[in-house]
């Protein structure tokens, strides 16, 4: 906004001050009586329509009943407004959103990457390593990298990705084809199952592993213990020192 003044025929120019622009805006609802409309649509804490009542009778009718009232759709006209309580809400509210994000799945895509011509056990260990990402929800993405003279055969490529593909057909499935990309050919392997799911039988696996391994341990320390007692059982009970103990056998008494 600019504001002119003519002083002695010449035009002084003075910017007035910006306004306020305001700081952080909250999106948490109005509750109580941060509500400033003459009146709202109320609705009763089991889901009842109350109807349309003035504000100071609906903060009047939250105070009796120990709740507060929340402003849950400012846009209408009058507001709907809710009785409940405020905090309780904002927990379970707070509760679910962390439980939504511990279920959220990442999609990760793992690389695996192999030669044309992979001896056996090169190819064993690295299907392993395939077995085991798609076993853990991930994506995995092959590569066979080819060089020098072996690029004239990408056939060969070709057929071990298939094999590949038919090895782990119980744990994942070609979620893209094989093709040719520069020197390389690619292949992206997606999980069966849900990364979720996985993470579920995973930690289930590990808590079976611990439970056997504590009765394991429990096991060995009863044997044990056992073992101790039957030779305490066994062994004789020592008998008591006299003064003759301590005397020279070859002297005559």
């Amino acid at each position: 906004m600019v504001r002119v003044f003519a002083h002695r025929a010449e035009a002084l120019f003075v910017s007035a001050p910006e306004p306020h622009l305001g700081g952080h805006i909250s999106t948490e609802p109005r509750i109580n009586d941060r509500i400033r409309v003459p009146e709202v649509r109320l609705v009763g804490p089991n889901g009842e329509q109350v109807g349309i009542v003035r504000i100071e009778d609906a903060i009047r009718l939250a105070q009796e009943a120990d709740l507060d009232l929340v402003e849950v759709a400012p846009g209408n006209r009058p507001p709907v407004c809710k009785l409940m309580d405020y905090g309780k809400w904002k927990y379970e509210a707070a509760q679910k959103a962390r439980e939504s994000r511990r279920n959220q799945t990442n999609t990760v895509i793992k690389e695996m990457k192999l030669r044309p011509k992979i001896d056996a056990h090169d190819y064993d260990t690295k299907k392993g390593h395939v077995v085991r990402f798609l076993k853990g929800g991930d994506k995995v993405k092959i590569t066979i990298m080819f060089r020098g003279r072996e690029q004239s055969k990408p056939e060969l490529g070709f057929n071990l990705l298939k094999k590949l593909a038919e090895d782990v057909a119980e744990d994942g499935i070609v979620e893209s084809a094989p093709k040719q990309d520069g020197r390389n050919m690619l292949m992206v392997l997606a999980p069966t199952r849900r990364k979720s799911d996985a993470r579920v039988e995973q930690q289930a696996e590990k808590d079976r592993r611990t439970a056997e391994r504590t009765a394991s341990e429990a096991a060995e320390q009863q044997a044990l213990a056992e073992l101790r007692a039957a030779h305490a059982a066994k062994a004789e009970p020592k008998r008591r020192r006299g003064p003759s103990d301590n005397l020279d056998p070859d002297i005559d008494v």
